[in-house]
């Protein structure tokens, strides 16, 4: 096999912070870095997509599209990459194809040379159009194989999917290990059938979430793969990918000699070593290595997102029995990869037929659509049982998702009207259609202010500038502001409640002895369910829609709310039949598990 100097990928810029600070890092911290970054002679740094287009407008109050502008004109000689959900974009439904195109091409021309494009499901159909997209604009499209294992996963399938996507006219094929699931030997095989049967360059790109990453590299680079994806060492490892400098050193003098400059990657190391102290909030617990995930294949953030949710439930014990309830789902649902929107999706339903006590009791509106098909074609087969008890009669959709959507950025143009000054801003309501408006309503009326840096007097507290909502706060604490939003009260037991809270956006957990008999959010009060009739959520979260009113008939089983916990939708149904007498909730209001929030009686 003739070799090849090996390029490399930086993801300091975007995945690596990602995993390891919640993509909490900000441009001021990028720039002065970049003259540096520039030198190196990366064959790509990836700065954009994944999840940093939703924490620049979210949290740090930064326009995405003005970052990659500055980072475009920081870095005029290193391709800039994105990581681009196929259909789902950055944001986490399916788009229309028009939204789609938009999108590629304004991404295209603000300075994206590399698109990097996959599908949760693996389902090429849902590339298409990206795919296209990036081909017209004259951009690099890299097909995206989700590495997972499943008796439907092969090597064979994998292989079939590459040759789908060569077909669609992508310039290389990248193998993405997002939960750290491939082994050494499994690269190997893998990278040398790729090589064989499609004649792409491979690119490599491996969480090291159970420590063996660098050796897939090494084991992917002896098969034929030309590219790895590796991260400043400050910021590599664990949930993140191996050290730059490590792989580096590691093939340095032999064939596969990377050509890059050790000293100048020590110097940029240093650099991030300090920076990442400054977020040192955001750092989880579970971003170090951890081989459960080759046993119950959850990847890192997906592990501690798990925990902060058991945690809210007083039910971190449980945390085994849910660990062993994803595979179950996950077999359930016909083995969908887990990485997003798939992840959350499987996670979030493993943690409430655990809660619940009985499997399904409660379905998400997101494993509804999934059996629907509103995600694309599952791997495997589901089970038909679960999918009949979860959409009924409904129709099962066969085509390709968005064929089934109309256009539709004229109507998001109308939508957001002159709150939008430019087509970014536009594409930007189209991703996140809340946030995105608050965060255009924000700037128009000069209220930007990024999360932690909002200016107060020492020792006050007060809602956080523009909230106007009693449970957000901003809290200044030796000279350091914290914003403090109150997420959900736990239930009373032994003279103590635990308040679930998060304090710039992670979420934390404290215990205190109530002075009065508080329950709600907001000054509201509400009683603990006891009757039959009663109507509660075993979590805590939002109400989402509020489906019947007084005097109604019900039957049992029948939806009277809808809640939001966890990021997914479900519906709450009448425990028995019988009229409304009460309901004590409206959209938007808080919820806490035991309360009763709509009384019917039989």
């Amino acid at each position: 096999m003739s070799h090849q100097k090996i390029a490399v990928t930086d993801t300091i810029l975007r995945d690596a912070h990602q995993s390891l600070i919640a993509t909490r890092m900000r441009l001021e911290d990028m720039l002065p870095i970049c003259d540096k970054l520039d030198r190196v002679g990366y064959w790509s740094l990836e700065v954009w997509g994944g999840a940093t287009f939703d924490a620049c407008v979210r949290f740090l109050k930064e326009d995405p599209w003005e970052r990659l502008r500055k980072l475009r004109e920081a870095l005029p000689n290193t391709r800039l990459q994105m990581l681009l959900r196929g259909q789902n974009l950055l944001g986490y439904r399916h788009y229309s194809d028009d939204v789609v195109e938009a999108f590629v091409a304004k991404a295209a021309e603000k300075g994206i040379d590399v698109f990097r494009i996959f599908d949760a499901m693996n389902d090429v159909r849902n590339l298409e159009t990206a795919i296209r997209a990036v081909k017209k604009s004259g951009k690099h499209a890299q097909g995206t194989i989700c590495y997972t294992t499943s008796p439907v996963h092969t090597v064979e399938a994998f292989v079939k999917q590459a040759r789908t996507m060569r077909d669609l006219g992508v310039d290389s094929i990248a193998i993405k290990d997002m939960a750290g699931l491939l082994t050494p030997y499994a690269t190997g095989d893998l990278v040398r059938a790729l090589k064989a049967e499609i004649g792409l360059p491979v690119f490599i790109h491996s969480h090291d979430t159970a420590g063996v990453a660098s050796m897939c590299q090494l084991k992917a680079i002896e098969n034929g793969a030309g590219h790895i994806d590796t991260a400043i060492s400050s910021f590599a490892w664990g949930t993140s990918h191996p050290g730059t400098e490590s792989m580096v050193a590691a093939l340095r003098g032999t064939e596969y000699d990377t050509g890059l400059d050790l000293e100048l990657l020590q110097e940029i190391g240093l650099y991030f070593y300090a920076i990442r102290k400054k977020y040192h909030q955001f750092e989880s617990e579970f971003t170090a290595v951890d081989t459960r995930v080759q046993v119950n294949q959850v990847p890192g953030g997906m592990m501690s997102n798990l925990a902060n949710q058991l945690k809210e439930q007083g039910a971190l014990n449980r945390i085994n029995e849910v660990f062993a309830e994803i595979p179950r789902v996950r077999e359930d649902l016909g083995f969908p990869p887990l990485v997003t929107p798939t992840s959350q999706i499987v996670g979030t339903q493993a943690v409430f037929n655990v809660l619940a006590g009985e499997r399904y009791k409660t379905i998400t509106t997101e494993v509804k659509y999934y059996l629907q098909g509103r995600y694309g074609k599952a791997p495997g087969k589901i089970d038909k049982k679960l999918q009949l008890q979860a959409i009924g009669g409904e129709e099962i959709i066969e085509v390709r998702p968005a064929d089934l959507i109309p256009p539709e950025l004229d109507k998001l143009r109308t939508e957001i009207g002159g709150l939008a000054k430019s087509e970014e801003d536009v594409l930007t309501y189209a991703m996140f259609p809340d946030i995105g408006r608050k965060f255009l309503e924000e700037r128009e009326a000069g209220t930007l202010v990024p999360e932690a840096l909002l200016p107060i007097p020492d020792g006050q507290a007060q809602p956080a500038a523009g909230q106007g909502v009693a449970t957000e706060f901003v809290i200044d604490v030796h000279g350091e502001s914290y914003r403090v939003d109150i997420t959900g009260v736990g239930i009373k037991g032994e003279g103590k409640r635990n308040f679930y809270i998060s304090i710039d956006g992670v979420p934390e957990e404290v215990v205190v002895e109530p002075l009065n008999d508080f329950v709600g959010g907001a000054g509201d009060k509400r009683k603990q369910a006891s009757a039959p009739g009663d109507v509660s959520t075993s979590m805590p979260g939002n109400i989402v829609d509020v489906l019947v009113q007084v005097g109604d008939s019900v039957k049992a089983g029948q939806p009277v709310l809808v809640t939001e916990a966890m990021k997914m939708e479900s519906e709450v149904q009448a425990p028995i039949g019988g009229t409304v007498k009460a309901v004590h909730v409206a959209k938007g209001d808080r919820v806490t598990p035991g309360e009763v929030l709509v009384e019917i009686e039989g």
